[in-house]
């Protein structure tokens, strides 16, 4: 069967592939890839390639194809992945809620407010969908207010737990969550 994405390399760059691999200054990911187009220059087939150099058959086809589309400098390198938005759990509205929420009396039957407890307060209160509660420390933590550092939040899963307080000092260790 032929193959759709032939690798016919030129003279100069096989001798930069092979001094790119010679050199072993590169990415180990470049210099697989430049294995993968000088094994495939010389005909070997896809499994044998992928045999050889130790990745799946399907990243051989892959760096043929990029190669016979965009050239050997696509083939060699990834192409940078585009920034994905971080998808916000809560707004203002709802972290102004969870501040306040923290600072109040924790619930009947409890010492503090654990993580946890202030997650699943919130999604009863239709402030979010879903909310983990390392959301939570991470929202709690960047807000740095006094009235939160004032009041125990701790994880249950350790034994103290370390707010920052406004001025940047810390408290001392919380205690636990009963």
């Amino acid at each position: 069967m032929p193959r759709k994405h032939r690798v016919r390399l030129g003279e100069p760059h096989r001798q930069q592939l092979r001094a790119l691999i010679r050199t072993g200054r590169a990415a180990a990911q470049t210099l697989t890839h430049a294995r993968i187009l000088l094994k495939a220059d010389a005909g070997q087939t896809d499994n044998q390639i992928a045999a050889a150099v130790e990745v799946s058959a399907r990243t051989v086809w892959r760096v043929r194809r990029r190669w016979a589309e965009h050239g050997i400098q696509a083939a060699l390198h990834r192409q940078p992945q585009p920034p994905r938005p971080q998808q916000r759990r809560l707004d203002g509205a709802g972290e102004a809620h969870l501040i306040a929420l923290a600072c109040s009396a924790p619930p009947e039957g409890r010492a503090s407010w654990t993580l946890q407890l202030l997650a699943e307060r919130l999604v009863g209160w239709h402030c979010a969908e879903r909310l983990s509660d390392e959301t939570v420390r991470r929202v709690l933590k960047k807000k740095r207010t006094e009235a939160v550092a004032q009041t125990p939040v701790v994880h249950p899963a350790r034994e103290q737990r370390r707010v920052c307080l406004a001025h940047g000092g810390r408290p001392g260790g919380l205690p636990a969550s009963r």
